[in-house]
């Protein structure tokens, strides 16, 4: 007997495909409640490390079923197999996306950030809703590229910064949009870790594992031998440059994004770095560098935005303001006309200085929102207003963040940027860094 559910399914996304590509924002899917498949079918890209939190999230809604689950460890799909039942697995994410067709509804990407753009975009390239880890991607051209994709193919993006949807990120947006502190003339954000290494790459190799398929690791990275946990797999390939994107990438869109979605800001005009320039193969660290934006709606004017990560910290002049004993791990400091707004990442309210001027401010009160769940609502039943890293606010926030990457490999010179044309106007040698090349046999599906 024919699978009824299935045929009804294929029937209805060959009825809306026109609908779709005429209205990108109507969903596709919005048949998933009350109707005979009841539940949107979710495919996962990475199960280990923040894909285990993305699965078990996105599969925690009530409209979401897990049927599907690809990573080319097999340790952390054993674990998947421990909590959901039904569910098919894959070492590769490409194979799962070719078998399963029209099955997947949504997909979520959650390996290392050298596998996001090409995972991404083979997933809507098949019509796929997509919940992106951050950063989105690794290079300028694949920022573009991604955003593009998601509009051609009408399909919902959000990016996995889930802090976004919290109260305290949505209280330092509240605070820039309602000019708490006044225009904003001059911002920092800061993070103590330390992606990068300023150690060359170890020579020789490991045994690679019999759980671990180096190769589909590796996916559009040049080919190279295996070194052990310490180095690349499970967590240290943040601080190499073919795989990572170091500090800043791996919290720069956390840390910025308050500041980013509250002033509104675009692309930077120019970018600086007064960072150790990073070796043949690694990130460097101890990171500072410069961005000018052109004026926001809550800017003074031009505006100057400095990262500094490590051991490096905003100046004193503005530290000074600081009360003494606040916790300063990771945030953004904005100064504006009437003082000095303070955005501390993770769940830490927002305070405004001096605490004097500011102590009977009240803002509007703010309804709780899960940052998974509002991705699935939002394939649910169209409604991208509910997102808070929405792929036309992620794509334009992660381009200047790679931006600051390409920065640090010309320490103390001034970049200039022609956003418009993506090229440095002033370095013809640092635009070989705005993009990059897949290795051998790997493309974005559909494509």
């Amino acid at each position: 007997m024919a699978d009824t559910n299935r045929t009804n399914r294929r029937e209805f996304l060959r009825a809306t495909a026109a609908v779709t590509a005429a209205a990108p924002f109507i969903s596709r899917v919005s048949w998933a409640k009350g109707s005979p498949m009841q539940k949107l079918q979710h495919a996962a890209i990475g199960a280990g490390g923040k894909g285990r939190g993305d699965i078990a999230e996105i599969s925690g809604h009530e409209s979401v079923k897990l049927i599907a689950a690809a990573d080319v460890d097999s340790k952390p799909l054993d674990a998947v197999k421990e909590n959901h039942s039904g569910v098919k697995f894959f070492s590769d994410w490409r194979e799962m996306l070719t078998k399963l067709g029209d099955q997947i509804d949504t997909v979520s990407v959650s390996t290392p950030d050298h596998t996001h753009g090409i995972a991404a975009m083979s997933a809507m390239n098949m019509g796929k809703h997509v919940y992106c880890q951050k950063p989105l991607v690794q290079t300028v051209r694949e920022c573009r590229q991604m955003l593009e994709c998601s509009k051609r193919n009408g399909v919902v993006v959000q990016m996995g910064t889930q802090w976004a949807s919290s109260f305290y990120d949505r209280m330092g947006v509240q605070h820039i949009e309602n000019e708490s502190v006044g225009k904003i003339k001059e911002a920092w954000v800061f993070s103590y870790k330390t992606w990068g290494d300023g150690d060359p790459r170890p020579e020789g190799s490991d045994p690679v594992p019999d759980d671990l398929k180096w190769d589909l690791w590796l996916s559009v990275a040049k080919n190279r031998p295996y070194l052990g946990d310490n180095y690349y797999h499970r967590k240290n390939w943040r601080r190499r440059q073919d795989f990572g994107t170091g500090t800043l990438g791996d919290m720069g869109c956390h840390i910025f994004h308050p500041l980013y979605a509250g002033l509104k800001l675009t692309i930077p005009t120019a970018l600086r770095s007064e960072t150790r320039i990073p070796n043949e193969h690694n990130w460097a660290f101890n990171e500072k560098i410069e961005y000018w934006f052109p004026k926001t709606p809550h800017s003074k004017g031009d505006i100057k935005v400095t990262w500094v990560s490590g051991d490096r910290l905003p100046p004193k002049r503005i530290l000074d303001q600081i009360p003494p004993g606040t916790k300063m791990d990771q945030g953004c400091l904005l100064e504006g006309t009437r003082g000095l707004l303070l955005v501390r990442h993770g769940e830490s309210t927002p305070i405004c200085l001096p605490r004097e001027d500011f102590a009977g401010l009240r803002l509007p009160k703010l309804e709780p929102i899960n940052h998974y769940h509002a991705f699935v609502d939002a394939v649910l039943d169209g409604n991208r207003d509910r997102l808070k890293s929405p792929i036309e606010l992620a794509s334009p926030m992660c381009e200047f963040i790679v931006l600051g990457n390409i920065a640090t490999r010309f320490t103390w010179q001034t970049l200039e940027y022609d956003a418009e044309n993506m090229r440095f106007s002033n370095n013809k040698t640092a635009n070989k860094y705005l993009s990059r090349t897949y290795r051998r046999g790997w493309k974005v599906l559909g494509a």
